[in-house]
């Protein structure tokens, strides 16, 4: 803005004359600003609502339109300190018999008490280990080899532990080593094997390390008992069997996954039905799409047309599921052939196959002539013969038995035919678990629908009877001055509780809810109303303002007008709660399909939004364009009269200047 300096000649106050000279021209400025702020908070006011009707439409509203979010179940169980159940959607109703044979533990090493007073940078040579040997430790994920010598320390020991993945610990107050296995059950079991340089079993390093378990020498004698003539046949027998029963435990198991997998195909198919989308259809595989997609983005943004753009906004979406049934299928084919596998190893009364069977016997020969080396080498060594030895507790699974049939499990956690069972405890007697429909599941679905729907449309009742604000407009900054905080916050909150009111899309969308929530939905060919759930409003002389569409279940307890109501809604979903069901996902299917169409992109609004929002920025930037034009036609009109006042005060000047020249001529 430019430096003006006036009035010096005249004594006017230029300014002050000019700005009540374009006082109108900015009055129209202010005008345009205040409709330009409330249009704004018009803006705002529909962004906020749009965004708690889109949260509706994309979480309670499209959950509820399929039938299989609303089968909820739930278990009972006889003795909850022994097991704990989860309930999946695919449980089977009634009552089942269960124990706990064995929960899971983690195999543990507690090594003899060493001598001394042992510390982590202790040299293994101080505990009377010299020269090189070696500890192979086995495990469910591999062997790993750990060299040690003399020069070692307790800590370098105890790190090698470690990392060949057990957990390990040095007590410096009990001077023991404690070793677990890295997880529970028998797939964390371990076993740690002494060898000296030439590869001899080394019992002598073993005991020095207190890593000599209680009863090796009895071990070794019922090992090698074991497979002893006398035995042989038997120990035989059970390691066939033992093989069969692994098989047959895989089989099942492998059934459980494919069986799970095949209901995840399927929701997946009926979800994509829902939007339109046949997943077996050759042209909608993944690869497809992604040529579809790859050809639409060749071309350059600002070339694609409306359609098109929408068409690659949809092939974005088919192809998120597209990928996810392949992955399906994908997975299912693996574990049928994982199945297959183990099939194939048994004979159709479930014995091993004759090549299976033979390599268990080999097995059983190896193991034999294992035992023997291995009672001799122990019979040769003096490792057995002290009494302060170490206790090794074997890792073991969970065992438990439903309905006759037994289970094992790593981690004391079951999943069978739908329920995850934990185990806790050991029982001597059975278990009664209780499925059943879980009416409480369902009925919260339903009541928690409905408080939201309510929620949402007292809002829009409230937003569109909103008190009239005609005589209240946004304020001036000059206004503002003349107002505190609080009234300014007043004021404003007035009129932006206002911008809404009787607006004709707000009516709109709301008429359509309403009209749906209070039309019939048909049943088994039958018409039904929320009324014959005992839903209903309160009626237009007991609700409150601006909620008079909202809906109470009659005998909701957390309801104070209905909460002494019949309980019809309970009473429905137990003695008939596929009719339920189906209401529930029939007028669900409607509300979203109608929320869906009010959503619809047009030329005046973006997708997924129920008001023109584009049409709104269009008339936002309109404004400003007005408002822009307006002030340069004030700043114009400044010019013009400072010029027209600087022409004055040059003339005054002139003036001024001949009346002192002709008085100095005067003598004056």
């Amino acid at each position: 803005m430019p430096i003006r300096i006036t009035g010096m000649n005249s004594g006017l106050d230029t300014e002050s004359i000019i700005a009540e000279l374009v006082k109108a021209q900015k009055t129209k400025v202010d005008t345009l600003k205040k409709k330009q702020t409330k249009h704004e908070w018009k803006q705002d006011a529909w962004k906020d609502l749009n965004t708690k009707i889109k949260k509706f439409y994309d979480g309670t509203l499209s959950n509820m339109r399929y039938e299989s979010d609303y089968r909820k179940k739930t278990t009972k169980v006889s003795n909850t300190s022994a097991v704990s159940v989860i309930t999946g959607a695919n449980a089977i109703n009634g009552s089942q018999k269960l124990k706990v044979k064995k929960v899971a533990t983690t195999a543990y090493m507690t090594s003899a008490k060493l001598s001394g007073n042992n510390h982590a940078n202790t040299q293994l040579k101080e505990l009377g280990i010299e020269g090189d040997s070696k500890i192979t430790v086995k495990t469910s994920g591999g062997n790993k080899e750990i060299n040690i010598n003399g020069d070692m320390t307790i800590d370098n020991l105890v790190n090698e532990f470690r990392n060949a993945g057990l957990n390990a610990n040095f007590d410096v107050d009990s001077q023991r080593f404690y070793i677990s296995g890295g997880q529970s059950g028998a797939a964390g079991d371990f076993e740690l094997e002494f060898y000296d340089k030439n590869g001899n079993v080394d019992l002598d390093t073993k005991s020095k390390l207190g890593f000599n378990t209680l009863d090796d020498k009895q071990y070794l004698d019922a090992y090698v008992e074991k497979y002893s003539d006398a035995n042989y046949a038997q120990t035989l027998a059970d390691a066939k069997t033992a093989m069969a029963n692994a098989y047959k435990d895989e089989i099942n198991i492998a059934a459980n996954l494919i069986q799970s997998t095949e209901n995840d195909i399927q929701k997946l198919k009926d979800e994509a039905l829902v939007d339109g989308l046949d997943l077996d259809d050759p042209d909608n595989s993944s690869e497809k799409i992604k040529e579809r997609i790859a050809e639409l983005k060749k071309k350059d943004e600002a070339d694609l047309t409306e359609a098109e753009k929408t068409e690659l906004e949809e092939l974005d979406k088919k192809l998120g599921k597209a990928e996810e049934y392949e992955t399906l299928k994908e997975r299912k084919q693996n574990q049928e052939d994982t199945k297959k596998q183990f099939e194939d190893c048994l004979n159709p009364d479930g014995s091993l196959t004759a090549d299976v069977a033979a390599k268990v016997e080999e097995k059983v020969e190896a193991d034999k002539a294992h035992a023997l080396k291995l009672q001799e080498q122990y019979n040769n060594s003096a490792a057995g013969k002290t009494a302060n030895l170490g206790h090794m507790t074997k890792g073991e699974d969970a065992v438990i038995e439903l309905n006759g049939a037994e289970f094992t499990s790593s981690n004391n956690v079951f999943q069978i035919n739908g329920l995850t069972i934990t185990a806790l405890e050991e029982t001597d007697e059975a278990v009664t678990i209780t499925t059943s429909e879980d009416t409480d599941g369902i009925y919260d679905m339903i009541k928690n629908f409905i408080k939201e729907y309510s929620t949402l449309i007292n809002e829009m009742d409230k937003l569109y009877n909103a008190d009239s604000a005609k005589d209240y407009e946004p304020l001036t900054d000059e206004e503002k001055d003349a107002m505190s905080e609080k009234e300014i916050e007043k004021w404003e909150q007035k009129i932006k509780d206002s911008v809404l009111r009787r607006d004709s899309t707000l009516s709109t969308v709301s008429s359509a809810l309403k009209e749906i929530m209070m039309g019939g939905i048909e049943v088994n060919g039958k018409t039904m109303h929320l009324s014959d759930f005992g839903i209903e409003t309160l009626g237009y002389w007991n609700a409150a303002d601006n909620e008079k569409n909202a809906y109470h279940i009659n005998g909701d307890e957390d309801d104070e007008f209905t909460k002494n109501n019949e309980d019809k809604l309970r009473a429905a979903i137990a003695n008939d709660p596929d009719s339920v069901v189906a209401f529930f996902t029939g007028l669900s299917k409607s509300l979203w399909g109608k929320v869906n169409t009010l959503m619809t992109k047009t030329d005046y609004s973006s997708s997924f939004t129920v008001y023109e929002d584009v049409r709104m920025k269009e008339e936002y930037d309109a404004y400003s364009e007005k408002i822009k034009k307006q002030e340069d036609k004030i700043t114009a009109l400044e010019d013009k009269w400072y010029k027209k006042f600087s022409a004055m005060e040059t003339a005054l000047a002139k003036m001024q200047s001949n009346q002192s020249a002709v008085t100095s001529l005067l003598g004056g």
